[in-house]
């Protein structure tokens, strides 16, 4: 083993510095007079800070000798001189090289102090308002703050994100519960979080340690979509999880249902373990939908004659289907409405509104995407929420649990709600809508019940259905308006396991066969830059690129970064933002990845506003480096992000088809190429296809396509939602 040399010295440059991994370059004015260059973790460092580091020699290929830092100690320059030099590097948002002069001067070698402790006394120099003053010692207090405890976790990002829920008191908090790191609104690993809590002293049989690996299982399980995990293997997982005896994680399991934190019971035969407020979610949607299929709401209409008025008022003539559908809209509190592309579900929702309207009901539409809602409102004619808004979605302030301004005590307002791509709502939202509904509202729950499942916790919308227990219209018949479209032809053969024709080229379904995935990656890029928009009209932004993987050649990562450099390439007029190894730039459009509840916005018109939920899509209008944030247009709002948010946003010129999930795009690329076997199924294909509205392209190996069409194998998900609805004594 290498032995460690130490070197101390003053910061007088920074070469190069990386805020969101703490990696700098720095050159070192070292106490024996000579000059070096140091490189290693260096959070937030600014010339004029003194260090002691600990680290070895190396030589670099390129720049030579340099000092590598495996540890070393900071402290704040003293000296006037050094401390103008830390100030005037920008190392303090706010304060250049003038400003950084006028404080120096003012307050010499106490300046520091001053901005930490004594903020007020800046408003005392000409040209700094009280405000400013207050902008400046804040920033210095979260650049010293987000520093230190940077030093502590050795991981810039979880240092931000914990500053910015904790404060000051975050390495206190992380102390008491080195686990809070491994939270969602933190985000860093188990592991990662497991190692800091060893290296603090907790013992590796200790119980609180065996009880934080089996929530961190259920909850990182509920994320592939399981409402609960069955007992014994809950446990055989904690224990594989962090080499401890199952025994241990027996006893973790006890302990969590004394405490709460977690519920045991048994569902069809199984000793199921539960998040608490899982099984709160699970029991109260079954309780809750059971009353609402027990009330009737028939008698107070002559429904035959008001579907005979409808026809006379719209000029058409209903289907059998239709006109039973929306005769058990009038009698029932909840109906559920499925069917695939082209079988007249927009027809059955228009004629409700209309019923709805004559029963003088107040109706709200509602989809869990911004783009379902913005599509809902276009078909329907008025105006649809997401589902989020529409219940005053927001953090908690402890940034841990989402909470609702829409609940049991200030309920929704209407009288009837009608959701859109009901598929894609879990457990958790679906208990959240039914408690803020009013006892007598009425609910309709449409989608297509053969798409892919939410991605968050339960199989809600398929549970409801196959319970047998909600009255559910199943809607088959390809209606003649549609039935030219080989798209939603072949998406119904698809689904029914048939496999379509792909050597017919023509309509608005085609197929370009590339084996290889260099070709494929070739021939995508090539559709959205010139063959769409020269040849069919479709510019680059209604083109969307679809696969099935993250990962490979042809996955969407690989796809990203091709479609970025010829789409939206660097130029001197387009800023950059580098976040861990992607480049953010002007012009490039993102998806966000998870509902953040907390960001603020303002639309056209300059309201303001909060929250942007999964799968909202946009373009970067603006990245400002000296301020650290950039601006999302979404369309109908603008959103700010601050550069330690960007984990919350991935790059959309490709998407993977669950992501893809409540959107319709004018025209599909869809890269298949053999990936892992798990994607490659049947409600994949489907789900991809019917996302088309007017051009579906599959480029790849068409028997990629074939085999997923044969594979309808569906993950099992661990949900009792079925069981107890139909079960009568639940």
């Amino acid at each position: 083993m290498q032995e460690l040399s130490e070197i101390n010295g003053t910061v007088a440059a920074v070469i190069f510095r990386n805020d969101e991994n703490g990696y700098g370059v720095v050159k070192l004015e070292l106490d024996n007079g000579e000059t070096t260059t140091a490189v290693g973790c260096l959070p937030y460092v600014a010339p004029g800070e003194m260090i002691s580091a600990e680290g070895s020699w190396m030589t670099h290929a390129q720049h030579g000798r340099q000092f590598k830092i495996e540890q070393c100690s900071r402290m704040l320059p003293t000296s006037a001189e050094a401390i103008y030099e830390y100030l005037a590097g920008g190392t303090v948002r706010g304060v250049g090289p003038a400003t950084a002069a006028m404080i120096v001067d003012r307050f010499g070698d106490k300046a520091l102090d001053v901005l930490e402790m004594q903020p007020d006394k800046l408003a005392e120099i000409k040209g700094i308002s009280a405000t400013k003053a207050k902008d400046i010692s804040a920033g210095f207090k979260k650049q010293a703050g987000v520093r230190r405890l940077t030093e502590f976790l050795c991981q810039p990002i979880f240092a931000l994100r914990m500053f910015k829920f904790y404060g000051n008191s975050a390495i206190e908090v992380v102390h008491e519960n080195p686990y809070i790191l491994a939270s969602s609104h933190i985000g860093a690993s188990f592991a990662e979080a497991d190692s800091l809590a060893l290296a603090l002293g907790l013992d590796g049989d200790s119980l609180n340690r065996v009880c934080a690996a089996v929530v961190f299982e259920l909850v990182h399980n509920s994320g592939n979509g399981h409402c609960f995990i069955p007992s014994g293997k809950l446990t055989a997982a904690t224990s594989q999880l962090i080499g401890v005896a199952q025994e241990l994680a027996e006893d973790a399991v006890d302990r969590l249902c004394e405490t709460g934190e977690i519920v045991c019971c048994t569902v069809a035969g199984l000793d199921a373990c539960y998040l608490s407020h899982l099984y709160e979610a699970e029991t109260y949607t079954a309780d809750r939908i059971k009353a609402m299929c027990r009330a009737k709401d028939g008698g107070r209409v002559n429904i035959d004659a008001l579907i005979d008025r409808l026809e006379t008022a719209n000029g058409i003539k209903y289907a059998p289907m239709q006109r039973e559908a929306i005769a058990l809209a009038a009698k029932n509190r909840m109906l559920v409405i499925t069917g695939g592309p082209g079988t007249g579900k927009t027809t059955i929702l228009k004629a409700v509104l209309a019923m709805y309207d004559e029963l003088e009901l107040e109706t709200y539409l509602a989809a869990p995407t911004g783009r379902a809602a913005k599509r809902m409102s276009e078909l329907c004619g008025m105006e649809a929420s997401t589902i989020h808004r529409m219940l005053g979605a927001k953090m908690s302030e402890d940034g841990e649990t989402v909470v609702f301004g829409k609940d049991e005590e200030d309920k929704l307002a209407c009288d009837a709600l009608i959701i859109d791509e009901c598929s894609m709502v879990d457990i958790t939202l679906m208990h959240a809508i039914l408690k803020a509904l009013k006892s007598d509202c009425r609910i309709l729950l449409v989608g297509d019940a053969d798409q892919l499942p939410s991605v968050g916790p339960g199989n809600v919308f398929s549970d409801i259905i196959r319970s047998g227990v909600v009255p559910t219209v199943r809607l088959t018949e390809i209606f003649r308006q549609k039935a030219d479209s080989r798209i939603v032809r072949n998406a119904h053969m698809i689904n029914r396991g048939e496999h379509p024709d792909f050597n017919e080229n023509s309509g608005d379904f085609f197929r370009l066969r590339r084996m290889q995935g260099g070709s494929c990656v070739e021939t995508i890029v090539e559709l959205c830059k010139r063959r769409l928009p020269e040849n069919m009209k479709i510019p680059s932004n209604q083109i969307q690129v679809l696969s099935p993987s993250r990962k490979g050649e042809t996955g969407t990562a690989n796809l990203n970064k091709c479609l970025q450099a010829a789409l939206n390439p660097p130029n001197e007029s387009k800023k950059e933002k580098l976040f861990g190894e992607t480049v953010f730039r002007t012009g490039d459009r993102v998806i966000q990845i998870k509902n953040n509840y907390d960001i603020v916005w303002k639309d056209k018109l300059g309201k303001s506003g909060m929250g942007v939920y999964n799968g909202d899509i946009g373009t970067i209008v603006e990245i400002d480096t000296a301020s650290e944030y950039l601006k999302v247009d979404y369309e109908d709002k603008i959103a700010l992000y601050g550069f330690e948010m960007l984990n919350e946003l991935e790059h959309a010129w490709a998407l993977t088809v669950h992501k893809s999930q409540g959107s319709e795009y004018r025209a599909v690329i869809l890269s298949l190429n053999p990936v892992a076997q798990m994607l490659l199924t049947r409600g994949v294909l489907y789900t991809a296809v019917t996302r088309a509205k007017e051009l579906l392209i599959m480029v790849g190996d068409d028997n990629v396509a074939h085999r997923m069409i044969d594979n309808h194998k569906q993950s099992r998900r661990y949900s009792a939602l079925r069981i107890r609805l139909a079960d009568e004594n639940t």
